[in-house]
């Protein structure tokens, strides 16, 4: 809030125009969220009342748009974080802000990914090579905001022996992201093989029946095995932050005990 926009709710405070308890709600939100120009709203907040701050999404925005969110959330937290940023954009964001750049992922990151807080790890898995950016997408999410990371990759349903191969590695995770397109049955396997919590990735991989994405989404959605989290097409990010709440929420019951 400007020094002018301060005086002029003061004024209309003064001249019975706004009251006092209307003119406290504006003050004290003005300090929860940012004018970006004419186009945005930063929620500055979001780590106070979510645990992380708030992610670009980068499609759609332009280079310029990107800069000016990235800036804000970088002065307030040190640290700002985009998806689906093409090269493009990244080029420009990266030639004023200090960050990188993962062309696989398409994830932007201004400042150091936060410190490793969380004990154990994420088994990030993909059926295949084609579902790899959007595991990667979650992977990077995850270590950007202090989780560790397992990538277990192509080891989808149509050669078995593949996951049957990396059984201890699964076994020993805290968390499963598992993303797959074509008919999406990896999650099915590996959520009726392992006990721990599993998010699964519908990916819009695959022939014509595969849908974009909506046959391996109905599969997860219909799985036989029971408890799978299911997030949308694509939504590596998504499935990222599913597994960092889930993480917090062990990590506060720990602190509880």
């Amino acid at each position: 809030m400007t020094q002018e926009q301060l005086l002029q709710l003061l004024q209309a405070v003064g001249s019975g125009a706004l009251s006092a308890g209307a003119a406290a709600q504006q003050i004290q939100g003005e300090g929860r969220s940012v004018q970006v120009d004419e186009f945005g709203r930063v929620d500055v907040d979001r780590v106070r009342r979510r645990g992380f701050p708030e992610a670009m999404l980068c499609q759609w925005k332009t280079p310029e748009e990107i800069l000016a969110i990235a800036e804000v959330l970088f002065q307030h937290h040190g640290l700002a974080f985009g998806t689906r940023c093409s090269p493009e954009a990244a080029a420009v964001v990266l030639g004023k802000l200090p960050g990188e750049y993962h062309p696989i992922a398409r994830t932007i990151r201004i400042g150091q990914p936060l410190p490793l807080r969380f004990p154990g790890r994420v088994a990030v898995i993909a059926a295949g090579t084609s579902d790899r950016p959007v595991a990667e997408e979650a992977a990077v999410t995850l270590e950007t905001f202090g989780a560790a990371v397992e990538r277990i990759y192509d080891v989808g349903v149509a050669g078995l022996h593949r996951l049957l191969d990396q059984q201890q590695r699964i076994a020993e995770a805290t968390l499963l992201i598992v993303a797959a397109g074509m008919e999406g049955a990896l999650p099915s396997v590996v959520g009726g093989m392992f006990p721990q919590p599993l998010i699964a990735v519908p990916v819009s991989v695959g022939y014509g029946a595969a849908l974009g994405g909506f046959t391996p989404l109905m599969a997860m959605l219909t799985s036989c095995a029971g408890g799978i989290t299911v997030v949308n097409i694509d939504n590596g990010f998504g499935a990222g932050l599913a597994a960092l709440t889930m993480l917090q929420a062990i990590e506060r019951g720990a602190g509880a005990g």
